[in-house]
């Protein structure tokens, strides 16, 4: 199992129009082969940044799969124009769990 690591910093004041426009969005990824769940959760230090975390059967799913399909272009498009910067996306291997 893949986690995906994402640090989204939304455009302040668009937060609410960005959780509803994640909302439809997570339809489209939750279908994907290889998708094993996520979740999206909002700072409260921080109130435009968000995490997402993102479970992936493979990376190759998520870095081939879902990046390289036509529903990665929906989530794209409902998506990529609330964040500044672009945010830097990252994937882990569990090491040790307790």
């Amino acid at each position: 199992m893949i986690l995906e690591q994402a640090v989204l910093p939304v455009i302040p004041g668009r937060e609410t129009e960005f959780e509803s426009a994640f909302d439809e969005a997570r339809q489209i990824i939750a279908s994907m082969p290889g998708f094993a769940g996520l979740t999206l959760s909002r700072c409260l230090e921080r109130p435009s940044g968000y995490l997402l975390l993102v479970h992936w059967e493979t990376l190759e799913d998520h870095t081939e799969g879902f990046r390289g399909s036509a529903e990665y272009q929906e989530w794209r498009a409902l998506l990529h124009h609330f964040y500044d910067p672009f945010p830097v996306v990252e994937h882990y291997e569990t090491v040790l769990t307790a």
